[in-house]
């Protein structure tokens, strides 16, 4: 089952998404597998991301891969994301 995760990160900036994508596309880990689809957005100081995963497991996967890449950033989290199951994608 599809999942949206929805993540609040407490002092991310632009230049430390970019830092973190940077990372990861070098790592060669970026996009993972089974991740659908990841937007960042929102205004400097209020940045967000969501993601579409094909599951929970591919998210956690993924997770304990990136978390300690972004903590040696420096991003922060408020709590762990928001997770729901997909009801339905529609694409263009």
């Amino acid at each position: 089952m599809s999942i949206v995760a929805r993540f609040n990160p407490t002092n991310l900036t632009n230049e430390m998404y970019d830092e973190s994508i940077r990372r990861l596309k070098e790592a060669g880990d970026f996009p993972p597998d089974g991740m659908e689809l990841h937007v960042m957005f929102g205004p400097e100081g209020d940045l967000r991301v969501s993601e579409i995963w094909d599951s929970r497991e591919a998210m956690s996967s993924f997770g304990e891969r990136l978390m300690p890449m972004l903590a040696d950033i420096g991003i922060d989290f408020s709590g762990p994301p928001e997770v729901f199951e997909v009801h339905n994608i529609v694409k263009r």
